[in-house]
């Protein structure tokens, strides 16, 4: 082993909900970045990145140039990134590669890293059930409609895709385990573990951090996020674990399964 680590984020959100709030996150982020330039070999950002992204042929949204900068600055420096497209950035295309030199997914991605299995994904619309959304996935990702939504000037679009993002936090203000047989991902990974081994699976989207025994011998793994807990995995070549850096220091993070994250941006 060449002791490099491999670091896992998720659910960021920058830009949410304000521009304020979301840079003091962000220079925490890049601050974190900055502390583990020298330990990452790797670094999966695995969705939601962004409140809202969304790509012109010119035309970029507007903001995130610390974290953009920190990101090319590793990218140049050997560290392997890999951005997933979540729910709300879920319209990302090459910027960010040609820019940064970042792989991006759109999909769950099935890897080895140091000899374990991973399975990685966003993890929204996986699982059984929530057919409302699986539904306006398929609408966000049809391409004559987001056609039809580049024609829009980008101070409108930007303006009408924030509102919307804006709306349904609002909506979504507590997150809460609900139990290993009501978790749509953890019920994924079930599934999956029946086809193929898989060391660790690991998830972005639900907000709770929280590791899991699943299958045989497999770990399912929800990475938190970096509004209120401000968690990340972290895999050294034998061992995963889930941290924190809430802070500013890097700390283990102790799962609790009886808590309700509560998220009150809007207040």
């Amino acid at each position: 082993m060449n002791g490099k680590f491999t670091y896992f984020l998720s659910d960021i959100h920058l830009g949410l909900p304000d521009r304020k709030k979301s840079l003091q996150r962000e220079l925490k982020l890049v601050k974190f970045l900055d502390e583990i330039k020298n330990s990452a070999e790797s670094i999966y950002f695995a969705g939601d990145i962004f409140d809202f992204w969304w790509e012109y042929k010119s035309v970029v949204p507007r903001g995130y140039v610390r974290f953009l900068g920190k990101i090319a600055e590793l990218s140049d420096s050997g560290v392997k990134i890999f951005f997933f497209t979540g729910n709300h950035d879920i319209w990302m295309k090459d910027y960010l590669k040609e820019e940064l030199g970042t792989e991006i997914l759109h999909k769950e991605l099935k890897t080895e890293i140091k000899g374990k299995k991973f399975y990685i994904a966003h993890g929204d619309g996986l699982g059984p059930g929530d057919k409302k959304y699986k539904f306006l996935k398929k609408i966000f990702t049809n391409r004559f409609l987001q056609k039809c939504f580049s024609l829009l000037h980008p101070d409108t679009a930007f303006g009408i895709a924030k509102k919307w993002s804006h709306s349904r936090r609002k909506k979504e203000t507590s997150y809460d385990f609900k139990g290993k047989d009501k978790e749509l991902l953890f019920l994924h990974s079930e599934d999956i573990l029946k086809k193929e081994h898989f060391d660790y699976l690991i998830y972005g989207h639900r907000h709770f951090p929280v590791m899991l025994s699943a299958g045989k011998s497999s770990v399912h793994i929800n990475l938190g996020d970096w509004l209120v807990n401000f968690t990340y995995g972290i895999f050294d070549g034998k061992d995963f674990r889930l941290k924190t850096y809430k802070n500013n220091k890097q700390e283990d993070f102790i799962v609790d399964l009886n808590h309700t994250i509560r998220i009150n941006l809007f207040n």
